[in-house]
């Protein structure tokens, strides 16, 4: 029998049984529809995700800090270094952390595959102010290379020696702004305190406003040329040597795999440095997200296979109902292989309705509950779209439970396949 001939037989076969046949199928929907939900809640949450850390910061790139070796809090004083600095902790009343220094930015820059390194300067706005109107207190992002989601305007120039900045979306309201497409262009005051307590300006041009973030703190960003401006703003009046001292810094790689990173990581903490990539901070988020959707994946396994059981039953009924059939068929030259094709055609036939009746429903349902979130509840999370069904996995679930379905019908067409042909055609 030629293949078409096959398929075209196995289909026609599948609906002698209609009832039977349908609620097979409908336990197959079940495991398809609960699997591609699954995979579409998978990759909305991790486009969401990827979206938001690019926002926070490139992924090529290293936050460095010193480590420091000075011992456990309550063991004890530590020993003091003269060449080593210490400043203050943001967010921690009392703590320090050791500073970085011109001579550490030089030995991150000297290990094979960092490209560039960036000290990171802690600045410390006082205000944001637009058209003399109130003024509010603002943060700046201190990382490079981020691209926050915007909802009006374009991302920063950090070649241009204009200073630039990117405002959050809450702050154009209380600014004075009556949308965000009013802000672009606009040029806002920003005022800095230096080491001496006296008030500083700078102006920046808002080039674009960004939508509202799950993994940012609520800063603004600023392009090369302000946050210099700021620095020398907030450095004003500070010994010259304060001015050689970060916190951090941002060392820039380029793209690597997974053994080359952890390689650099490895070199800078034998070079006394601690190096953390936007991975490292978000992984154990990522973690627990997998770990949600394998467990939903799993029920959904769960779910197919016991829809195999029906398929081996389906068959296996298909098989003692046709068994004079069966012996027609091979006394008149159908072979083993042939009928052994025949039904197990007739259940990858079954599995492909079940998965595709399955992954349809839950496109359909997932997307205009998926809509309905974003309008509703999950408003403020701009850009989230909770279940997003990209072709690629919905494919590999059709595939997935076609080939459980083909796997669970090969005991009935294995057992058709043996009949012989003679007792088959004597069966009552």
């Amino acid at each position: 029998m030629k293949p078409l001939e096959t398929l075209k037989t196995a289909i026609s076969n599948s609906f002698r049984s209609k009832l039977r046949t349908t609620l097979t199928i409908l336990a197959i929907f079940v495991g398809a529809f609960t699997l591609t939900i699954t995979n579409g809640l998978g990759t909305g949450i991790s486009e969401y995700i990827d979206s938001q850390v690019a926002a926070v910061g490139p992924s090529n790139a290293f936050t460095v800090t010193k480590t420091d070796t000075g011992g456990n809090p309550g063991s004890g004083p530590k020993k003091y270094d003269p060449n080593s600095r210490l400043l203050a902790a943001g967010g921690r009343p009392g703590a320090t952390e050791v500073a970085l220094s011109q001579a550490d930015l030089d030995k991150v820059a000297a290990i094979p595959g960092v490209t560039a390194v960036t000290p990171v300067t802690r600045l410390n706005p006082a205000y944001i102010q637009w058209n003399n109107q109130d003024k509010y207190q603002l943060t700046v992002s201190p990382l490079a290379g981020a691209q926050p989601q915007l909802t009006a305007g374009a991302g920063l120039d950090d070649a241009a020696s204009q200073p630039q900045i990117i405002l959050p979306v809450g702050y154009i309201g209380p600014l004075g702004f009556t949308d965000d497409k009013q802000a672009i262009g606009q040029d806002a005051v920003i005022g800095i305190t230096d080491a001496a307590g006296a008030m500083h300006t700078v102006t920046a041009r808002i080039t674009g406003v960004e939508q509202s973030a799950l993994l940012g703190g609520g800063g603004a960003f600023a392009n090369k040329a302000l946050s210099t401006a700021l620095a020398d703003a907030q450095g004003t009046g500070a010994p010259p040597a304060a001015k050689d001292a970060w916190a951090a810094a941002t060392a820039t790689f380029a793209p690597s795999s997974s053994s080359q990173v952890n390689d650099m990581k490895a070199r800078l903490s034998d070079a006394g440095y601690t190096a953390q990539t936007l991975d490292d901070r978000i992984g154990t988020v990522k973690t627990v997200i997998a770990g949600i959707i394998g467990v939903l994946n799993a029920f959904a396994i769960i779910a197919l296979v016991a829809a195999g059981f029906g398929i081996v039953n389906t068959l296996l009924m298909s098989v003692q109902e046709r068994t004079r059939e069966i012996g027609l068929m091979k006394a008149m030259g159908m072979g083993s292989g042939s009928v052994f094709a025949l039904f197990s055609t007739e259940a990858a036939f079954i599995g492909l309705l079940g998965s595709v009746i399955g992954s349809a429903a839950a496109i359909g349902l997932g997307s205009a509950v998926s809509g309905a979130l974003a309008r509703g509840p999950l408003s403020d999370l701009a850009g989230l779209k909770i279940l997003s069904f990209a072709p690629g996995p919905v494919a590999g679930v059709i595939l997935l439970v076609m080939a459980i379905a083909f796997v669970a019908g090969t005991l009935p067409a294995w057992r058709a396949a043996r009949q012989n042909p003679i007792d088959s055609l004597r069966y009552e």
